[in-house]
């Protein structure tokens, strides 16, 4: 039916409706956008969006120390040079929006918190989850979900925005978002 009417791009869920187990979406919409005032760069973004990048991979680093499970190691290590390479990606953008002789900071910012991608506080988020997080389905469950954050918080802060360059960078950023979750989705078909 989706098919018929142009859409060209469609996935079956695995298990379809009868695979979901009736948990709804929560908290307020207004979640996490006071990391952003609305009148932001699009540098400044770009160095948000990097940081973000950079606690999401130190948070896979420090799980994967922390892990005693082989497999689940493993993949915490996985999703660290994943993020690598997502912020591989961040610094390309950050070339096509600088202005000449500009430079744009890529650095964590001296706040005493890191922002994990989807504006999760780390240590919160560490306390909150690792004790969920020792088989390599949850982990992937879990990184889904701080894709699926990430991409709709940067949608959120694009409709914030006030700036119209800004708004294309956030889209561009939330694109590649949309990459990574497919990505995951592959990773888990191939371990699940």
């Amino acid at each position: 039916m989706l098919s018929g009417l142009g859409f060209e791009e469609i996935y079956n869920l695995k298990g379809g409706i009868k695979a979901w187990q009736g948990l709804e979406a929560a908290g307020p919409k207004e979640l996490n956008l006071d990391i952003v005032r609305g009148d932001e760069t699009p540098d400044e973004i770009v160095a948000l969006a990097y940081d973000m990048e950079d606690s999401l991979q130190t948070y896979y680093k420090e799980m994967h120390h922390r892990t005693k499970d082989q497999e689940v190691r493993e993949l915490f290590y996985k999703l660290a040079s994943i993020e690598d390479k997502h912020k591989r990606t961040i610094l390309e953008l950050i070339a096509t929006i600088e202005a000449p002789g500009g430079s744009t900071k890529i650095s964590q910012a001296d706040t005493g918190t890191m922002v994990l991608e989807g504006g999760f506080d780390m240590a919160e988020f560490m306390e909150q989850n690792e004790p969920t997080l020792k088989t390599v389905p949850n982990v992937i469950e879990l990184a889904m979900m701080l894709e699926t954050q990430a991409l709709d918080l940067y949608l959120r802060f694009a409709a914030k925005s006030t700036n119209a360059e800004t708004k294309d960078v956030l889209f561009k950023i939330a694109q590649e978002e949309k990459g990574h979750l497919a990505g995951l989705g592959r990773l888990m078909e191939e371990k699940i």
